[in-house]
């Protein structure tokens, strides 16, 4: 539903991009479980980079870790770990911690790769009052995945479908989709 990067997982208060301390570069992912499960969550993680491998590039910057904010995510975090170690035949080398503090990275680092498409960004960004509001907009996080060629416009347009607005809203909405300049 919505996505947003920063930094977590170290001590450093407020960290900043040139001066993050011991946090590494996270994705705060709200989703909803009636939709997609927290397992088929971490089984994309699993699936997205090489878990088995140490990346000291950096310190802690760009490790790979996954952070919880409940008993729950925990155990299934440890679950989902143990069933792709046996899949992968191999020792995991995620960090899986509590998450204590997520601190919202900055603005320039906010859906990068909608981004690459400056004349849509900011005609997208045009509909709404603050940056905050575009960051945490679930249209702004399927649009930025679709540029990264995940999903469709045509994938986003029938969930859209579903969306609990009324019908003026979703037309709205999809004629601003199709009106932008990729």
């Amino acid at each position: 539903m919505r996505t947003r990067v920063g930094y977590a997982g170290g001590t450093l208060q407020n960290p900043i991009y040139r001066q993050m301390g011991d946090h590494t570069e996270t994705i705060e992912i709200d989703f909803d479980s009636s939709v997609l499960k927290l397992e088929e969550l971490f089984d994309i993680f699993w699936q997205s980079h090489n878990a088995l491998k140490v990346n000291h590039y950096r310190g802690k910057q760009y490790q790979s870790m996954i952070l919880f904010r409940n008993d729950e995510q925990a155990q299934v975090a440890l679950a989902s770990k143990r069933k792709w170690e046996d899949k992968l035949n191999g020792t995991i080398q995620t960090e899986i911690a509590p998450l204590i503090t997520f601190y919202l990275a900055e603005e320039r680092h906010q859906k990068y790769y909608l981004k690459r498409f400056p004349k849509a960004y900011f005609e997208l960004m045009s509909y709404f009052p603050t940056f905050c509001e575009f960051v945490d907009s679930t249209l702004v996080a399927r649009l930025n995945g679709f540029v990264r060629e995940y999903g469709s416009l045509q994938s986003i347009k029938m969930e859209l479908a579903e969306w609990p607005l009324r019908q003026k809203e979703k037309g709205a909405i999809e004629s601003m989709i199709q009106s932008l300049k990729w």
